[in-house]
């Protein structure tokens, strides 16, 4: 499967080849060059490179380590049948062990979580844990102050930065691949999905069946526009709000803030507090539901009810 899918075959073995703001490198690459993993919370973004640097680190520095996704095993047993035993037995090398945990942010804050909490004290003389979550808010609090909290976010000039760099890097996996490549298009892909690296390697490999990725290829790279689901809205057409939506590849994140930018074209001012607490609910509940489409339309529907449109 590694051979299979990019984000595997390309995933950055080292540190160094990771694409990180030098100032989130550095902190990294210093545990490396000590040889120790501290207790860390990595949170940010889809596709950002969390478990990536995690995985890293723990092969650079040779630890035997073991993932665990948080949203596939969340719940108590994972702990006391898996968790525990790998955290309580020896490593074959005879160093520190790590146990990542991926998309920890799903895991039972009632009881995986609080177990965790007493896991960390009392394997801390021969485990680490490093944690992965897109929202730390949904960890608890006596898991983060446990833990190194760094954050895969980008400031003011760094975006511009990472993208370009990013760039060469998706050069480099298409020439290996010897796919004929547009660099406009490239561009244009990066540009919609920044700054989730994995679902733009993934959608490269999509685009790259035929051997080439052209210009033909831009009607599909391109935004949705939203002024037909708006006109939809506003006229309580709900039949095809939902044709709409089952007819349009959506980027949740992405949709959502372009309905947000809309409201004061479109919706009266009374309107709008409301209109934002909507979307803010379901931006919110797309991280967790399993049918995306049928969070779309709940929400479009709630806000075709509940506001008035100019």
């Amino acid at each position: 499967m590694e051979h299979l899918l990019w984000t595997e075959k390309y995933r950055p073995k080292t540190i160094e080849e990771c694409i990180l703001p030098e100032r989130l490198k550095k902190p990294f690459q210093e545990y490396v060059n000590q040889k120790q993993i501290p207790n860390l919370l990595l949170a940010g973004g889809a596709g950002v490179g969390k478990t990536t640097v995690a995985k890293a680190l723990c092969n650079e520095i040779g630890c035997d380590y073991i993932v665990i996704n948080g949203s596939d095993e969340s719940g108590i047993d994972t702990f006391r049948n898996k968790i525990k035993g790998y955290a309580s037995s020896m490593s074959f090398s005879g160093g520190r062990k790590v146990i990542i945990i991926d998309e920890a942010d799903y895991l039972n804050p009632n009881s995986t979580q609080p177990a965790l909490r007493n896991a960390i004290e009392e394997f801390a003389g021969n485990c680490s844990f490093i944690f992965t979550c897109n929202y730390k808010n949904r960890i608890i609090e006596p898991l983060h102050s446990r833990c190194a909290v760094i954050e895969f976010n980008l400031k003011n000039g760094e975006n511009a930065k990472m993208a370009a760099a990013f760039f060469k890097r998706i050069k480099t996996v298409l020439q290996s691949e010897s796919i004929e490549y547009d660099d406009k298009v490239i561009a244009e892909l990066i540009k919609k999905h920044f700054p989730d690296f994995r679902r733009i390697i993934n959608e490269l490999q999509r685009y790259s069946q035929f051997g080439k990725i052209d210009t033909g290829i831009l009607a599909q790279i391109g935004d949705v526009s939203i002024d037909e689901i708006i006109k939809f809205v506003k006229s309580k057409d709900f039949s095809s709000i939902r044709k709409w939506v089952a007819t349009h590849e959506i980027d949740s994140t992405t949709f959502y803030r372009k309905i947000y930018n809309s409201l004061y074209e479109v919706m009266k001012p009374q309107s709008i507090p409301q209109a934002v607490l909507i979307l803010a609910d379901y931006q919110y509940k797309a991280a967790f539901v399993a049918d995306h489409e049928i969070n779309t339309v709940a929400c479009l529907t709630e806000i075709m009810v509940e506001c008035e449109f100019t």
